[in-house]
């Protein structure tokens, strides 16, 4: 999403160099979306695409938001779906995606349409498996029933908003996707930058920044007392352990259970070795508990009936066998 010059985004030379550190890293999934810069995010990846085995990376897209002023142009109906897939892969320039989501709730759309657009894609060789992003937890179940009836195989896995200072998927979605064994993605893992620590000292949102270019989405959701109180914390605990605000928040949704992968958004290559190198070491049992309990989420009555299900999640030794798909 940070691919292109829309505000906050980076140029095509330098998406390019993230591209290639990332993927000299041991890197395998590149994730983008038709929405990202009106398209621009996709051609970027696909101009870089000549340099990359295609066989050893996984690539996901997405659709869903408006990509244009047409009803056909936004949702999850079949001819926007295939459309929007084909316009995925000019862009891209591969002949497959390994991964394409839901990127939003189509009310107005059956399942059973919206697996059947995927069945056809899947027989077309242009998608191999069927995913989502930010759909409520009984939409989740629902596809799933509706892949079965067609004797599918149903969602592989699912990307949210997930970080120390929001964890509200903790309540329905995470449960819900671990009872039908979907594979659980974190985006947006420093919360805009906030948790880089850069806005500990900062008290008005800072002209040009994530949060003044998407202040209706980001403001709401990060710029609170609470969530930069967090964010405090959390520097003020990786200076004591000489590490960094973000390597700490990276290596916590690395450390819980549930989570298949950490979906990065960087805007220079600077920022992807310093994400990157969260992987160079684990997170200690007790930072880890430090780090749960000062970004502990209020709960209500409802959440307490899954703390069994989580609790029962982080004592398990091994990883879970869906986590591998």
């Amino acid at each position: 999403m940070t691919f292109g010059a829309h505000g906050w985004g980076c140029s095509e030379p330098e998406a390019h160099k993230i591209i290639a550190r990332y993927l000299d890293s041991g890197g395998t999934l590149i994730d983008t979306a038709d929405v990202y810069g009106n398209g621009e995010s996709e051609r970027i990846i696909g101009a870089f695409m000549r340099q990359i085995r295609r066989d050893e990376v996984l690539l996901a897209s997405k659709s869903g938001f408006p990509v244009g002023a047409s009803e056909y142009h936004y949702g999850s109906c079949r001819k926007h779906i295939i459309r929007a897939v084909e316009a995925s892969l000019e862009r891209l320039k591969t002949d497959y995606l390994d991964i394409y989501y839901l990127h939003r709730t189509d009310p107005f759309v059956p399942y059973e349409e919206i697996m059947e657009s995927f069945s056809i894609l899947f027989q077309q060789g242009k998608v191999l498996y069927a995913a989502f992003s930010n759909l409520p937890a009984w939409r989740i179940i629902a596809g799933n029933e509706a892949a079965k009836k067609r004797g599918m195989s149903g969602f592989l896995c699912g990307q949210y908003l997930y970080n120390l200072v929001d964890r509200s998927c903790e309540q329905e979605i995470i449960p819900a996707m671990l009872h039908e064994g979907i594979g659980f993605l974190a985006w947006s893992p420093l919360a805009g930058g906030l948790l880089t620590g850069k806005y500990n000292d900062v008290q008005d949102v800072p002209t040009g920044s994530r949060f003044e270019l998407r202040k209706n989405l980001d403001i709401p959701r990060f710029w609170s007392e609470r969530s930069r109180s967090i964010a405090r914390a959390v520097t003020e605990l990786a200076e004591k352990n000489g590490t960094s605000a973000s390597t700490l928040a990276i290596q916590w949704l690395l450390s819980r259970p549930f989570i298949s992968s950490v979906i990065i958004g960087a805007r220079s290559e600077e920022q992807i070795i310093s994400n990157l190198s969260a992987l160079d070491s684990q997170l200690p049992p007790e930072l880890k508990q430090q780090l749960d309990a000062l970004s502990e989420p209020e709960k209500n009555y409802l959440w307490g009936f899954n703390l069994e299900t989580e609790k029962h999640f982080e004592e398990r030794a091994e990883m879970p066998a869906w986590r591998h798909r």
